[in-house]
């Protein structure tokens, strides 16, 4: 009787300890991580300097660059040629994007858009058929969808403008240009993207002969990638800087491609294009300063028109998201999605009222049309009556160097690989980032967002972006440095890390491996990664938003200064990232 008893006893404990776990892990899933090791790792902690990319070599030789005596600048450039290296899918020379620079000196931030530019002879429309109906052929995988790249042009204006003067161009391009003649041993994020690109590359025999075998099977994990080529023209920009890239043999090689590709960019394209020095785009949330990309990236100015919006719908703070809080912030991305549509474009072309979609009065009178209860149909949500106007695949790193100078750095080839094309004799991979501006309004793009007239093609014009490298202050110190790759969902990927770290007290790891929702406005679906509990799931599916739970979103490499020191957190939704710092 004692031992039945006994029995009885220990299956009535193994219960509740069952029941105790299930409680635990429900609790758990709130903000499981996409990958379940993920929530049991520890950010890297450092006191001097801290880099975080998506590729561990290009991380560590921008910790080499700090080590010497370079700034977040000085690394950050050398990185950005590291990874036209170790990462081709995203990183580059064949492209664009935008740096964020914040000088701990003055307590400045400075935008630097280098983004693409469209080639003179690009018209209205360009990527239209013979019957009026926009072409994605023409404007995804031919030479009429590549810009005038301007990852050289802006990394070397970042370089001269804000550098430390303590370390030379050369030493900043050294470290890409040996491994580009040496070779890369094909590692996880490289193994995994060469056979998703196969047919992509194969099309092109100057792509195939680099980045796959004879027989056009990818290159395997643990082969070796030479990029002889690109390592020329390395040396040449070490030698001559950005002409090195923009006139001479590498710009003929260039023009030759996308010429031979169906494009129409010139040599004075190229000879003729410029990075540009911008004020960023400002705001505040929850007494913390906000610095990000303005036009014609459109991520700054809905990354603070979103926080404007929960700000003023006065949200209670919790330890995790609930499904009432979510439901709210999707209803709100709704919102700056479709004034996206209208209002956003290359402001050289056409006005962007940035000072009217960033304000607090707008996003009050926007909250407006929020319903706590009710999800409401995207086709009711048009863009807003502004008040009057006021003047003013693709990768993410993010530096912080000793002195507090910080840089959070996007840039992209559009696609990964981009067009897929290695113009012949450059090891350049060109980008199709042309596909970004609206071929026709109301036609959405590769990543279905819908744009208008303000984002119409034209001569010169730099196509609308939603990169959205981000640095969060507090009375003019860095407290946050963030950023990611993405498409359309760049922009949500940086509210969820900022939401998770200012409004749930997440730290930086567990902010960043949290899983995370986007909304678009169009089309009318909730895209939701893994990891929210079922419950949480029902409750939004109640309140009637139509959820697609899927893929992984972004990749998030962040950095958060903390009283213990500079807090990387490399997002592992992909392999091979890193944060390293000293």
């Amino acid at each position: 009787m004692k031992t039945i008893f006994c029995k009885q006893v220990w299956l009535v404990v193994c219960i509740a300890l069952y029941c105790f776990e299930q409680c635990l892990t429900a609790q758990a899933q709130q903000v499981a991580p996409i990958i379940a090791d993920q929530y049991r790792q520890q950010p890297v902690i450092a006191a001097h300097g801290m880099v975080v990319t998506q590729e561990a070599q290009a991380s560590r030789i921008g910790v080499d660059i700090l080590k010497k005596g370079g700034n977040a600048v000085d690394a950050a450039v050398a990185v950005g040629f590291a990874l036209a290296v170790t990462l081709p899918r995203a990183g580059n020379i064949g492209g664009g994007g935008f740096m964020l620079v914040h000088l701990a000196k003055d307590k400045q931030t400075h935008a630097v858009d280098y983004r693409e530019t469209a080639p003179a002879s690009a018209s209205r429309d360009m990527f239209l058929d013979t019957q009026g109906n926009a072409d994605t052929k023409k404007s995804r995988d031919s030479g009429l969808a590549v810009g005038v790249p301007g990852t050289v042009a802006g990394l070397e204006l970042a370089f001269r403008t804000y550098g430390s003067g303590k370390v030379n161009w050369s030493d900043v391009l050294a470290p890409a240009i040996a491994l580009a003649k040496q070779g890369i041993v094909v590692e996880e994020d490289l193994a995994d993207s060469l056979p998703q690109a196969q047919k992509r590359l194969s099309q092109y025999p100057s792509s195939a002969k680099i980045f796959l075998k004879p027989d056009l099977t990818p290159l395997s994990q643990g082969e070796r990638l030479v990029q002889s080529d690109l390592a020329h023209t390395l040396e040449l920009i070490a030698a001559q800087g950005s002409a090195g890239f923009y006139r001479g043999e590498v710009a003929q090689k260039l023009t030759k491609a996308v010429s031979a590709a169906g494009g129409g960019m010139t040599a004075d394209d190229l000879a003729s294009y410029q990075p540009i020095i911008r004020k960023p785009v400002t705001g505040t949330y929850q007494g913390l300063q906000i610095a990000s990309m303005p036009p014609p990236s459109s991520g700054g100015v809905h990354v603070i028109q979103i926080l404007n919006m929960l700000e003023a719908l006065n949200l209670p703070q919790s330890a995790a998201p609930d499904a009432d809080r979510l439901h709210l912030f999707t209803e709100a991305m709704k919102i700056a999605y479709a004034d996206r549509s209208e209002y956003l474009g290359d402001p050289d072309f056409v006005k962007v009222p940035v000072a009217a979609l960033t304000s607090k009065r707008y996003a009050q009178a926007r909250t407006k049309d929020i319903d706590p209860a009710k999800a409401r149909p995207a086709r009711e949500i048009k863009p807003g009556q502004l008040p009057p106007y006021e003047s003013d695949q693709t990768t993410h790193y993010s530096i912080i160097d000793s002195e507090g100078n910080a840089v959070a750095n996007t840039y992209t080839l559009n696609f990964s690989y981009g067009l897929g094309l290695v113009a012949e004799g450059t090891g350049v991979m060109l980008n199709n980032e042309l596909d970004d501006f609206a071929a026709k309004a109301g036609v959405p793009n590769a990543f279905g967002l819908v744009g208008g007239e303000a984002n119409a093609p034209g001569p010169r014009k730099r196509p609308l972006s939603s990169m959205s490298p981000t640095i969060l202050l507090d009375q003019g110190r860095v407290v946050l440095v963030t950023g990611s790759p993405g498409g359309s969902r760049i922009i949500s990927t940086v509210l969820n890390v900022v939401t998770n770290i200012v409004d749930h007290k997440m730290g930086v790891m567990e902010a960043v491996s949290a899983p995370r929702l986007h909304h678009q406005w169009l089309p009318d679906e909730l895209r939701i990664e893994r990891g929210f509990s079922p419950d949480t799931l029902k409750l939004l599916e109640a309140k009637g938003h139509k959820l697609v739970v899927g893929a992984a979103s972004g990749s998030a490499h962040t950095i958060l200064v903390t009283s213990r020191g500079l807090e990387g957190a490399a997002d592992q939704r992909q392999r091979g990232t890193l944060a390293s710092g000293y």
